[in-house]
């Protein structure tokens, strides 16, 4: 199979069969932030607004370099910004400004 088929076959995040270092499975307590996008996830699906099937396809467009960097929620934010950006909902600049309102409300809490 020829690099181009695989590509077209495999998608970014299908890396079943391919060789890996041993996985280390261990339980552990969920993040807040991370209990927060898995809730978030669940309101932009109730409000009709992304779909866990739009959820799937926003993670694998990623690429195969981003969701090999990136924990399993950030691929979750990433994906879901990158759907409401090209649905109209949010923009950019609306995301950036309200980044900046919860870095210094949570930078005045630490002071």
């Amino acid at each position: 199979m020829t690099q181009t088929e695989q590509f077209v076959k495999q998608l970014a995040n299908d890396i079943g069969g391919l060789p890996a270092d041993r996985i280390e499975q261990t339980d552990h307590s969920l993040e807040p932030w991370e209990k927060r996008c898995h809730a978030l996830a669940d309101v932009l699906d109730y409000h009709k607004l992304i779909s866990t099937e739009e959820k799937r396809r926003g993670v694998e467009s990623l690429g195969a370099d981003l969701i090999g960097k990136l924990t399993y929620y950030e691929r979750w934010i990433l994906a879901f910004a990158n759907i409401l950006f090209q649905k109209q909902i949010l923009t950019p600049d609306e995301l950036a400004k309200k980044m900046e309102e919860v870095t210094s409300r949570y930078s005045a809490t630490k002071n």
